[in-house]
């Protein structure tokens, strides 16, 4: 599955933006500070959009929840 495949619903970040394609999501992740890059979250969110990427199918869901469960992460340790 391309990169460019969408999120069969779109992540909405805090400021509005969408997050629709795996790539977006991947994006947003390489924007983080690298010590965020590391927690395990990010690290299990990463892991789900290769896997989303490499194979498709299902995991398309399994990264899409495993970002809003990193972007949670992150909004309660705030």
């Amino acid at each position: 599955m391309p990169w460019s495949a969408a999120f069969d619903d779109p992540i909405v970040l805090r400021g509005g933006r969408p997050l629709q394609t795996l790539q977006q999501a991947a994006d947003h992740i390489m924007q983080l500070p690298e010590d965020v890059q590391h927690a395990r979250h990010w690290q299990t969110a990463i892991e789900t959009l290769i896997n989303a990427a490499e194979k498709g199918g299902g995991w398309m869901m399994f990264a899409r929840i495993a970002m809003l469960r990193a972007l949670n992460a992150d909004a309660n340790r705030k």
